[in-house]
């Protein structure tokens, strides 16, 4: 299983790049990615009919966290559709699409994705992994149904199905960790065989009875059951083949398979079947209902879905062998007529231009296969004979007339028996009006003009629809599917045929037929009925109801918070992390601990330093210009350094006096667009005000570490990681070794978080391309950067920029490669040489710390922020054009080459049988290096290096690169602007425009 899955994001990863090369051709190689898998499936079936295959990769063993997978009757049905109907898609998309639409590769690559997302949640074993299948499914269907992003009903209707479905998957994970914990274990198979056990006994039973209704809402969100069902035909607004696969036959059947995998263990708790079968017939009213009233014939399947999801919870839950049987033959049937008939409406769609059934007239005379096709699906759909979906109705039937025990009895049984029929009424009447009004000639309408189709844009839907033909006339091989999963709940008296005789199923099929019938004759007055009453509540109404009032109440809270004050977000921020832990502290009175805390006296340096760092601080806060105010600020920095050298931590050491150079770069390039002069803007009471904050938040923090330190009782964990770090991670450096080895879950998130704020902010910044170019350096004119165009540089400055601008005409055996770009004023030949002369053993340097991190000093975050200052250097001796030259490549890439590095790193132990992040240390002799032992968490840290040199880079380009353009730009329009006004003006902008430089 584990491969397979490998295989589709493997795939789905490198789409991109396979369309570029062949275009919308690439969706047949994406398609033989599941075909391939089928196979591989259908080999499958001896073992999993014969107890299943199982396989299991622990990546947290202490919290009993895995990838369990297990291929059981159930899930190799489920994957069966999955696979067989994803591979049919691909290859119909390589004819709906066409190949100048943009963002193929990524849809191919999410579409081929999903497919994997899908398998592998009908195939977890595990309650985690499952939901993580089922939360990645949910993403996935939001990039896919938001294809059309620059259409806003896609987008909203994206976002409504992400919120929806996710909320319902947050529900949904409460249900699985109180089951999971009550049961003592997260596998399923294992709480499914002690289910009895564990619903009726006094100590767990109210935990699994809860758990199983909040698992209930998130499969009732994910397949669109009432009142969460209006998402989905708002997700119509995705391309025909999106509809065709996620909602018709795997995404929305996400919930059923989680009804009918939990029915035979928890279908006996208080509020399974109360639930699943009263939403469930609700369902299949109020969507066959909708579905009648609809002009789109895609929006009319998206509703008839909605109808048929609720048919299918309301008997897969009902947790009786024969409904089992019944449920499972019914989900086969709905996925081969539905996903045909999606597809079916993508062609329409695609080759007349409308799905309005008041423009459609006369397609099947102008494509009778299609509308055979069409017909074909439509009619199992509504259940007639000969076709699957009459085959599972009237299993369905026979199940809940007979549904064994007291389960089904009196009032409550005929309410769901006529509640079917009226339902499968309704059925017959929309299939009807589906091909009515997408294929039929229509009095007054002259026929719709219809391109020809090519046989391979048919094939897809007609092999679905022959599939179903051939169900409807020999079920007995998904009898041979079903009837053991069936099985697990008890003796399967049904069985599924053609022909079950004469009986009270088949009358009941019959008033369907005459009722649905009778309902598409009279389907003018009927139509007019459903616009009479349209004001009933709708639940999409109250959706955005909820949501409008949610923006509202932001806005009102924004409003009153977000004030563009400085001083009242830090007064908000520092007064809640005052009071709180105060209050804890007051509550609990801790003990003050000895002194510990105090200075040593065998280091009186530590003392001098400590001085330093509160004269620097209030000298911060004293400053009247924005610039010395930072340096003081940084004297804190390196001040905290030193005492870090002091306590005998060289690795913190060197990481703060890094990070301090890096950030006060960065401030100084970004204070290039603030005044100089600090202003005080918060006076009298507010001084007052702000010293008191400050007071108490720092006294507070300091009482709360000493309390924090002085409260342990158990020993502290790391004092064993000096051990851990040599006999596990294979390393003499205990930071760097816990930072890759024994906390790296820690620094992935850490780094995550890094990208996504990297991201963030350089789309503030970049608005229109964060990897925008400068262009060849080579077409730059020497000089020309930095200088005022239209001033005469010979009258500027004198003698004292002769040496300068010598040395800028110089073109020859250039310093640095672009040095020669920037306006002579604005080089420094000696800067320029010193750069020149410590770049290349910088970076040097650099890598040394990154590979000897392990052992000594170092690390991929000190030798990243390395070359960072080598990069930082270079650009404030050369300009953003050296910046680029050094560094010609999209930063935004090169974080994500870093983030899927370490995610590598962490992942491909799991394919050697290991743990997440799990470390191997190899030791080999190379020549010239002797006996080498090399650490694979290295990788992670390499990883690590990746993205602190992309973030220093995103840096530069930001408040750097992007700065100076603006400033030359403001500076030229200033001189333009002189040169209107005459000479005096001339100088006052030549004047602003050095200030600014």
């Amino acid at each position: 299983m584990v491969p397979v899955l490998a295989l589709h994001f493997a795939v789905a990863a490198g789409a991109p790049w396979i369309f570029r090369r062949w275009g919308r051709a690439s969706f047949l190689l994406l398609a033989a990615v599941p075909a391939l898998s089928l196979v591989w499936l259908a080999l499958q079936h001896d073992t999993a009919y014969g107890g299943g295959v199982e396989e299991m990769l622990s990546y947290i063993p202490s919290l009993k966290l895995e990838f369990a997978f297990r291929l059981d009757p159930l899930a190799w049905v489920m994957g069966l559709l999955v696979l067989g109907i994803g591979a049919l898609v691909l290859a119909y998309c390589a004819r709906y699409f066409k190949n100048d639409d943009d963002g193929l590769g990524g849809f191919g690559g999410q579409l081929l994705a999903f497919a994997g997302a899908m398998l592998g949640l009908v195939a977890a074993d595990d309650l985690i992994a499952l939901f993580v299948f089922w939360e990645l499914t949910s993403v996935l269907s939001f990039l896919l149904i938001g294809f059309a992003r620059t259409r806003l009903a896609a987008r909203r209707s994206a976002v409504q199905a992400l919120i929806v479905t996710t909320a319902g998957g947050l529900a949904m994970f409460v249900g699985l960790v109180l089951i999971g914990t009550a049961a003592g274990t997260y596998r399923i198979s294992a709480i499914l065989a002690r289910a009895g056990e564990l619903t009726t006994a006094q100590g767990t039973s109210g935990a699994m009875a809860i758990g199983a209704l909040l698992i209930l809402v998130g499969a009732l969100s994910k397949s669109a059951l009432v009142p969460f069902h209006f998402w989905l035909p708002g997700a119509m607004a995705a391309p025909a083949p999106v509809s065709a696969y996620l909602h018709a036959a795997a995404m929305v059947k996400a919930g059923v398979y989680l009804v009918a995998r939990l029915a035979p263990g928890f279908a006996d708790t208080p509020y399974w079947r109360p639930v699943v079968l009263g939403f469930g017939v609700a369902t299949l009213l109020i969507g066959g209902y909708r579905a009648l009233r609809q002009t789109d014939i895609k929006l009319l399947l998206a509703f008839g879905t909605v109808s048929q999801l609720g048919f299918m919870v309301a008997v897969v839950g009902l947790g009786r062998p024969d409904a089992a049987l019944a449920g499972l033959a019914l989900v086969v049937a709905h996925a081969l007529f539905k996903a045909t008939l999606f597809l079916v409406v993508g062609i329409v769609d695609h080759q007349t231009g409308t799905r309005d059934v008041r423009r459609l007239s006369g397609v099947f005379r102008q494509s009778r296969a299609l509308g055979v096709v069409a017909i074909l699906a439509a009619a199992s759909m509504a259940g007639l004979p000969l076709l699957g979906g009459f085959v599972a109705k009237e299993t369905v039937f026979a199940a809940f007339v007979h549904p064994g025990g007291d389960v089904l009895a009196g009032l409550w049984a005929a309410v769901v028996l006529v509640g079917f029929v009226l339902g499968s009424a309704l059925t017959v009447a929309y299939s009807a009006r589906f091909v009515w009004g997408a294929f039929a000639r229509k009095p007054g309408l002259p026929d719709t003009p219809f391109k020809p189709v090519t046989p391979l844009f048919v094939a897809p839907p007609a092999v679905l629809a022959v599939l179903g033909l051939v169900y409807g006339i020999w079920p007995a091989p998904v009898e041979e599917w079903a009837a053991p999963h069936a099985a697990e709940a008890g003796h399967v008296s049904e069985h599924l045929a053609a022909w079950h005789g004469l009986g009270l199923p088949l009358a009941l099929s019959a008033a369907a037929w005459a009722v649905g019938g009778l309902l598409f004759w009279a389907r003018g007055p009927v139509y007019r009925l459903q616009v009479a009453v349209s004001g009933l509540p709708d639940a999409e109404r109250i959706y955005r109801a909820a949501i409008g009032a949610v923006d509202d109440v932001a806005i009102w809270v924004t409003g009153r918070t977000q004030r563009g004050s400085l001083f009242f977000y830090l007064a908000v921020i520092l007064s809640v992390a005052t009071v709180l832990p105060l209050a804890v502290m007051l509550i609990t009175r801790p003990a003050i601990p000895g002194g510990a805390f105090f200075l040593d006296p065998n280091a009186p340096l530590q003392g001098v330093i400590g001085v330093g760092i509160a004269i620097g601080a209030l000298a911060a806060v004293r400053a009247n210009k924005r610039f010395l105010a930072v340096l003081m600020v940084s004297v804190t920095g390196y001040g905290i350094a030193l005492i870090f050298a002091l306590q005998g931590a060289p690795d913190l050491a060197m990481t703060q006096l890094l990070v301090e150079t890096i950030v006060l770069v960065a401030f100084v390039l970004g204070m290039r667009r603030l005044p100089a002069q600090l202003r005080d803007r918060t006076g009298g009471a507010y001084r007052v005000v702000r010293i008191v904050i400050a007071a108490l938040f720092g006294a507070v923090v300091v009482f709360a570490g000493m309390f924090a330190m002085g409260s342990r009782t158990a020993e502290p964990i790391s004092l064993r990681f000096p051990e851990l770090a040599y006999t596990q991670g294979g390393g003499a450096n205990i930071v760097n070794v816990a930072l890759v080895d024994l906390r790296a879950w820690d620094t992935f998130g850490e780094i995550s978080v890094l990208v996504l704020a990297a991201t963030g902010v350089a789309s503030l910044i970049f608005i229109s391309h964060r990897g925008r170019g400068l262009g060849p350096t080579r077409d730059v004119e020497t000089g020309s950067v930095g200088r005022v165009r239209g001033v005469d540089p010979s009258t500027r400055g004198g003698a004292e920029l002769a040496v300068a601008r010598t040395f800028a005409s110089v073109e020859r055996d250039p310093w640095l490669v672009a040095g020669r770009t920037l306006a002579p004023e604005r080089r420094s030949i000696i800067f320029e040489v010193i750069t020149r002369l410590v770049f290349h053993s910088m970076v040097l340097f650099s890598i040394y710390l990154l590979f000897a991190g392990h052992n000594a000093p170092g690390g991929g975050f000190a030798g990243g922020l390395v070359a960072g200052i080598a990069l930082t250097i270079r650009y404030l001796a050369g300009g953003r054009f050296e910046l680029y030259e050094a560094a010609p490549f999209n930063p935004g890439r090169l974080l994500g080459v870093g983030l899927a590095t370490a995610a590598l790193a962490g992942g491909i132990p799991l394919l050697a049988g290991g743990h997440v992040l799990e470390s191997a240390i190899i030791t080999l002799w190379l020549p010239v290096f002797g006996d080498v032992k090399f650490v694979t968490s290295t990788i992670f840290d390499v990883g690590v290096y990746f993205i602190v040199v992309a973030l220093v880079i995103d840096v530069l380009r930001s408040l750097g690169a992007r700065i100076d353009e603006q400033l030359e730009e403001g500076a030229q329009a200033d001189a333009e602007r002189a040169r209107s006004d005459g000479e005096p003006g001339l100088r006052d902008s030549d004047a602003r425009a050095k200030e600014r430089a």
